[in-house]
């Protein structure tokens, strides 16, 4: 009996660890911030080579509090809400991107200097996580390369 269970113990964690080695993370980054602001997000490309999954978690010791999130139409106007997770389709790539899903650092520990790091941890619903050094880059709002003019032709 003995042999049995670990057996079916030792199934389930290569099982566990065949499904962590399908999900890779790719080009994971953090937005820089300015002295005093409180929050950031974190974005990546998630690789699910696999069964289909779900991203159900993050943390980093960047934050005092980390949410997965998701920008939504509501009622005409783009809204951000807290999502409980991220769906990762088998056999699929997942952006997390600005203006769309991505993950919010909340009450941030210190600023976001462009050039440093952050810890991660992503935690999906199998019970597997990947650790994760994620680089802290300077983003430009969409439009605003450098030495590109701004258009105000658009604004309201």
């Amino acid at each position: 009996m003995k042999r049995l269970f670990t057996l079916f113990t030792t199934g389930i964690l290569l099982s566990s660890a065949a499904m962590a080695a399908d999900v890779a993370v790719k080009t994971p980054y953090a937005r820089a911030t300015a002295p005093g602001q409180p929050n950031s997000a974190v974005f990546m490309q998630i690789n699910n080579q696999g069964e289909a999954t779900r991203l159900v978690n993050a943390s980093s010791s960047a934050a005092k509090v980390v949410e997965l999130h998701a920008h939504t139409q509501d009622q005409g106007v783009m809204r951000m809400r807290q999502i409980d997770a991220i769906e990762l389709p088998a056999n699929s790539q997942v952006e997390l991107a600005p203006g769309g899903l991505h993950i919010m650092l909340i009450g941030l520990e210190a600023p976001l200097q462009d050039g440093s790091q952050i810890d991660m941890t992503l935690e999906f619903d199998d019970g597997t996580s990947e650790q994760l050094d994620v680089p802290v880059q300077m983003v430009m709002p969409a439009g605003m390369g450098h030495g590109q003019p701004m258009s105000h032709g658009k604004m309201h």
